[in-house]
């Protein structure tokens, strides 16, 4: 019995090697495949440097946008029962299974200038149409979901007695979910936080179509993924060097924080 129950795990064992291979092997080869001299010349590239720039600086903007309209979102959803919850919840996930492309085209006929919401910001002095902000945009509608639901599982996870317990003693809701439920959550809070940012750092279909060229404070030019097509177009070693960096500094951002949560759990 024994035996058949080690011969069991080490199918799984060669499996899940075989995933793990298909996981790391395409991101390392593309690093390691490119000189070191060739990666410090493209990071010195302005175009590049640019590039860099608006990526990391939109998704994390859109992430703290995402922060504060879906953190509560995922308490309601978290502590209240009501009638639509489950159509809410699902409802809640599609930008993660529409295609992107038609996501950036469905963005545009809601924010373009010729619409209602496009007209209401477009008199704040924001449009999103070949904008920074529409990046932006773009990038929290792809990614928002991720942040939703991790943050509405750490919500679950807690306790409601000591919610109540918190009631008893005079708390209000308010001051309840800014000293007990918040900091509790805060760990799923985090990791949705770093997927949802790392989710619009790749984002490439609803940018192409809202916001292909940009610029935000001085700097001008195209987020990561669409410049890394823009450099395809022209051969893969052109391409290569560009994509090489974006998968650089995902991975190193993402173990950081990641290392930071556990840290944190320590």
């Amino acid at each position: 019995m024994k035996t058949k129950i080690d011969g069991f795990y080490l199918g799984f064992i060669i499996v899940g090697f075989i995933a793990i291979i298909f996981i790391l092997l395409p991101p390392l080869k593309t690093i390691f495949y490119t000189p070191v001299s060739t990666l410090r010349k493209t990071v010195l590239d302005a175009e590049v440097y640019n590039s860099i720039s608006l990526t990391i600086i939109a998704a994390l903007i859109a992430t703290a946008s995402g922060l504060l309209l879906g953190v509560p979102l995922a308490y309601l959803l978290a502590r209240r029962q009501f009638w639509g919850k489950r159509l809410l919840e699902a409802v809640i996930d599609i930008p993660i299974v529409i295609p992107h492309s038609a996501a950036g085209v469905a963005l545009l006929f809601v924010f373009g200038r010729n619409y209602f919401l496009g007209k209401v910001f477009h008199s704040l002095g924001i449009d999103f149409f070949q904008t920074f902000y529409g990046v932006v945009l773009a990038m929290m509608f792809v990614s928002i979901p991720f942040l939703i639901d991790s943050a509405k599982e750490g919500f679950k996870a807690i306790d409601i007695e000591l919610e109540e317990i918190a009631f008893t003693y005079g708390a209000s809701p308010w001051q309840t979910f800014w000293y007990i439920s918040l900091p509790l959550a805060m760990k799923s809070i985090y990791s949705g936080s770093i997927l949802m940012w790392g989710r619009g750092v790749s984002e490439f279909g609803a940018v192409m179509i809202l916001a292909y060229n940009v610029s935000f404070l001085g700097i001008k030019g195209k987020v990561l993924p669409v410049l890394v097509s823009d450099r395809f177009n022209y051969g893969l070693d052109y391409a290569r060097p560009i994509a090489a960096i974006g998968i650089l500094i995902s991975l190193i951002i993402f173990i950081v924080f990641r290392m930071l949560i556990t840290s944190n759990e320590g």
